[in-house]
């Protein structure tokens, strides 16, 4: 999920979107599958559907951490190779 988001963490994505808005846009793409990732990750154009009308998915980032306890009963300190965080990617934002 981590790796997902931040693939999506582009300048050509996110220009203009608030840090929690552009997050929970990510999200919303990543919920929408694979193809809609994909598609997005080809042609930035189709992000603008899910940027404009504000589809959130926040409850996504909550997935991994609930189906870790769910499986194991602990909760998870997790620490990720990629952050998720809005402009984290320093080359999908460099110019």
């Amino acid at each position: 999920l981590s790796w997902t988001l931040y693939r999506l963490d582009r300048k050509e994505h996110g220009e203009g979107l608030s840090g929690d808005a552009f997050l929970y846009t990510r999200c919303a793409v990543v919920a929408a599958g694979r193809t809609a990732f994909e598609s997005v990750m080809q042609d930035p154009a189709n992000f603008v559907p899910y940027a404009t009308g504000q589809i959130w998915a926040e409850s996504l980032l909550d997935t991994p951490d609930h189906a870790y306890e769910r499986i194991t009963s602990e909760s998870w300190d997790r620490n990720t190779r990629y952050s998720y965080e809005s402009y984290s990617n320093t080359e999908g934002w460099a110019d």
